[in-house]
């Protein structure tokens, strides 16, 4: 009866590049999670704002709704002294009615993006989001896009984690390369022997110890070592064109979103600062003109709706704005991206 123990005993080398491999692997997964947070907090923002844009639009529509209701009285009030047309107070009705069903749809849309939102934020789907009536509508100026290229570089976890998995390829493939030397196997056996020895000895048979070194030879280099090492070789090229093609996406990215973003901004700007002001001197000019019967009301309804949908496009465009922001930033991996 025999019993021993043996431990294999790899080439110097190959168990801290199977170390050093592993490790790579667990960094691009802690870099996996950071994408992940990346992303999630995207999706809140550009919710968010969706969510926010709604509340501006359905605040207009009630505003405007106020407004077509006093039209309708005065509109009677002129027909009823024979000063205007039945046909003023039913146009008046008309639009009204479908700012109550303009309304009715923006709520609905803001139910659905509700539930979205609370998705991403891990609570119940139907739980009531309550926004801020007042944001910082200032859109600040961004850093150039090649500073923004270099930011993504050092930041953008998805770009670490193809590095990461580089490094490891790079250790596979050394490990491939130290398979050409072999391992090795020591070990240390004691048995034990019953009965005796020949008479001519005598006595029982001794126990003994025994010890054992072998070593793995690789022959046959051309049938498997070769082989793993071209591809470990070719699975290295491949990361590093995944990587270079993971780069060139992220460059877009963020031209995608700083095209958007200058675009949004100057669009918001211009309503704000120009048509916005414009209109509403031009409803206000409208309605004095109505009451002195100088201006036909058609012309009047259609300043009003004229002047909605342009404040509706402002708050649309400034949300466009801070959506292409959000994707900015997930784009570059990091919130320093103004100036």
């Amino acid at each position: 009866m025999q019993f021993g123990i043996q431990q294999a005993i790899p080439f110097p080398g190959k168990l801290a590049l199977k170390e050093e491999a592993s490790t790579f692997v667990a960094k691009a997964a802690e870099e996996d999670v950071d994408e992940a947070r990346l992303i999630l907090v995207q999706n809140v923002k550009i919710s968010w704002w969706q969510i926010y844009y709604l509340d501006q639009a359905i605040e207009i529509v009630e505003r405007n709704q106020n407004l077509f209701r006093q039209f309708i009285e005065i509109a009677e009030t002129k027909y009823e002294i024979g000063e205007g047309l039945q046909q003023d107070v039913l146009l008046a009705q008309v639009e009204l009615s479908k700012l109550l069903d303009k309304q009715i749809e923006l709520t609905g849309i803001r139910q659905k993006l509700t539930a979205r939102l609370n998705k991403f934020l891990n609570i119940q789907a139907n739980e009531a989001v309550d926004l801020p009536t007042q944001v910082n509508t200032v859109l600040s100026a961004l850093v150039p896009e090649p500073e923004l290229y270099e930011k993504a570089l050092n930041s953008r976890p998805l770009l670490n984690r193809q590095q990461f998995i580089i490094e490891s390829a790079k250790s596979r493939l050394e490990l491939a390369r130290k398979e050409y030397f072999p391992d090795f196997k020591v070990g240390a056996f004691y048995g034990f022997r019953s009965g005796e020895n020949p008479p001519s000895v005598g006595g029982d048979r001794a126990d003994f110890l025994s010890l054992k070194f072998s070593m793995n030879l690789p022959v046959f280099t051309g049938r498997k070592q070769d082989k793993a090492v071209a591809q470990r070789s070719g699975e290295l090229q491949e990361r590093r064109y995944s990587l270079q093609d993971t780069v060139n996406e992220v460059k877009y990215q963020i031209s995608q979103a700083v095209a958007g973003y200058q675009q949004a901004k100057e669009q918001s700007e211009l309503f704000k600062e120009g048509i916005i002001p414009q209109a509403r001197q031009t409803v206000d000019s409208m309605l004095s003109g109505y009451q002195v019967n100088k201006v036909d009301f058609l012309n009047l309804v259609r300043s009003q709706i004229t002047l909605l949908n342009y404040e509706s496009l402002y708050w649309k465009s400034l949300t466009a704005a801070n959506q292409a922001l959000a994707r900015l930033v997930a784009a570059v991996g990091e919130e320093a991206v103004h100036e």
